[in-house]
């Protein structure tokens, strides 16, 4: 049996052990051991079970991804979402939709110093629903608005998708930064239009907020300060080349739990956001090292070596092939997690792309746009769940029908990336 045969049986199988609610850490660490073993020998397979775990887990490279998440948490314990949600509705003032829109404008300030799509979403939504619902906005546009605002801290930096991909590819972790930027910005303003086209539409969906000053307008914009000033010196001191990303997380870290004591965080919720960051980076290191191993038997079944002859051989169009790799993501993205689909995905289709002519960090960032609408797309759709254990008042069905518009948005936005490359590239 030739190993590209054995590869894509390996492959099946652990996509059903997946289908039938195996860990994919396991289930990537079992397949590629195995498929490892049936390859070359199982001798130097358990070689591989027993390095390859502590070379990931031991990789410098590998060390932001805990600090910029320990960096979110603090945020969240700061109480800086809600200051920034009151300053946003401050500004936004007797718009219709006013809220929506601050909500939307929160989660993608939040979002730049969290990373995380899921700690946004959680965040603003304990912050800003309530007071939507208690103006009179109807559940299902709130939950939604709030859902889909959660993903755009999948995109703006510093991201954990980002971050991850650059990983994966050895690709600049600080460009994969700087070219996020823009399209972020872009998702930020789609989703703003979004809401101005269904409150025009649908009136009553959302009604005007309470009238307010310039001057109101502009000491409301203080709440922004705090992530305006770490922002800038995360990106600036990465870009500037002042620090890695490991130091610039590490700074970014320390100085928000300074600011977080300052704003009253105690003890106990100190050892709180450790707790919360340790689980969160434990669960994205077992991918990693299961990431690793399934690399390993990927490399030995040149599986990917097999499929860029295919495309190779049927002659696809460039753009066919990057429409059908867009696709599988998007399909992927309605029964599995973002993170997992990354470290799951991106080393089988990465050469493919590439192959084709594609260049990698444009190709990174419509990847990570689409595995974010995964966030927000049934059956799985995390932020909607998130939103959901936030409000169970509110039926799930109606928060993903309050989503829809906001997918439309994101399509739209990939639309744009791919017609316009520049836009990319443009901070870079």
């Amino acid at each position: 049996m030739s190993a590209p045969l054995i590869g894509l049986i390996c492959v099946a199988i652990m996509l059903l052990l997946i289908a039938f609610r195996c860990p994919i850490s396991l289930a990537m660490s079992a397949v590629g051991f195995v498929g490892f073993g049936f390859i070359v020998a199982f001798k130097p397979a358990f070689a591989l079970l027993e390095k390859g775990p502590f070379e990931t887990l031991t990789a410098y490279g590998f060390s932001p991804v805990p600090m910029f998440i320990l960096l979110g948490v603090f945020a969240s314990k700061a109480r800086m979402s809600a200051e920034l949600f009151n300053g946003a509705k401050t500004f936004f003032g007797g718009w219709r939709g006013g809220m929506g829109l601050a909500a939307v404008t929160s989660c993608g300030v939040f979002s730049a110093i969290s990373g995380s799509s899921l700690a946004t979403a959680a965040s603003m939504a304990r912050v800003a629903l309530p007071e939507m619902k208690k103006n009179g906005y109807v559940p299902s546009f709130a939950a939604g608005t709030l859902a889909a605002g959660g993903t755009l801290g999948i995109m703006i930096p510093p991201s954990i998708a980002l971050l991850l991909y650059a990983l994966i590819t050895e690709h600049s972790v600080g460009q994969m930064f700087m070219a996020g930027i823009i399209p972020g910005l872009l998702g930020l303003v789609l989703y703003c239009a979004t809401i101005a086209a269904i409150v025009f539409f649908k009136p009553d969906v959302a009604k005007p907020g309470q009238p307010t000053t310039i001057m109101e307008k502009i000491i409301g914009l203080k709440g922004l300060l705090p992530f305006a000033v770490i922002f800038a010196f995360i990106i600036g001191g990465i870009y500037g080349g002042f620090f890695t990303p490991t130091e610039a997380a590490a700074v970014g870290a320390f100085f928000t739990m300074i600011l977080a004591f300052i704003r009253g965080m105690t003890g106990t919720q100190f050892i709180e956001a450790i707790g919360e960051t340790l689980t969160l980076s434990i669960m994205i290191f077992f991918m990693l090292v299961g990431a690793e191993i399934f690399g390993y038997f990927l490399s030995v079944s040149r599986i990917s070596h097999s499929l860029v002859e295919l495309v190779t051989q049927v002659d696809m169009p460039p753009y066919a092939v990057l429409f059908c790799v867009l696709a599988l993501y998007v399909v992927l993205g309605c029964v599995m997690d973002s993170i997992a689909m990354l470290l799951l995905t991106v080393p089988v289709v990465y050469p493919i792309v590439i192959a084709a002519g594609f260049d990698p960090v444009w190709f990174g960032i419509l990847t990570v746009i689409t595995v974010e609408l995964g966030l927000i797309t049934p059956p799985v759709g995390m932020n909607a769940f998130v939103i959901k254990s936030v409000a169970p008042d509110i039926p799930i069905g109606q928060i993903f029908r309050g989503v829809m518009p906001f997918v439309i948005s994101d399509i739209l936005r990939l639309a744009v990336l791919i017609a316009f490359p520049s836009l990319v590239y443009a901070l870079l």
